[in-house]
């Protein structure tokens, strides 16, 4: 008698297993098929998980890359500074960072979202440059700010 075939999804979870699946691929592209399933193996360990296809983590969102411990212990660094200075009372940089961030550097638009004055909002973003020693006017920063923002407040399961 045969045994019936599972489909992937089905494998049965065994310690320490993890399988990463790449794109289908030809011969001539073997390389790149190899890298993809090292990285979706690299997720399916990260997650737990037995099996991870790389179209499924290619196709989502990089929100859940942003539970990872290492990201977060990144976003908990980067932004200790203000949430340190925000603990003072002396201002609320992490949320006018964030509004500001959001609107993509609209400070009517930022500060409105906050309820201050523009120039309040423009007073903040320059004491956040002042307390991380780095430019706004950097898309790099920008971007490592927007990530750890979203970092500290993401939740897997939502």
């Amino acid at each position: 008698a045969s045994t019936p075939k599972r489909a992937p999804g089905a494998l049965r979870a065994t310690p320490g297993l993890a399988v990463g699946l790449s794109a289908p691929a030809g011969p001539a592209a073997a390389a790149t098929a190899h890298r993809q399933a090292e990285q979706a193996m690299s997720v399916a360990r990260r997650r737990c998980r037995v099996l991870v296809e790389h179209e499924d983590v290619a196709a989502g969102s990089v929100l859940p890359l942003l539970a990872d411990d290492a990201v977060r212990a990144f976003a908990d660094g980067m932004l200790r500074a203000l949430h340190d200075h925000d603990a003072t009372g002396r201002g609320d940089l992490v949320a006018s960072l964030r509004a500001w961030l959001s609107r993509h550097g609209q400070w009517d638009a930022a500060a409105a979202d906050l309820g201050v004055h523009r120039h309040t909002l423009r007073y903040r973003m320059r004491r956040v440059e002042e307390i991380l020693g780095r430019s706004l006017d950097d898309p790099d920063v920008r971007m490592e700010l927007w990530l750890a923002l979203k970092a500290t407040t993401f939740s897997p399961e939502s």
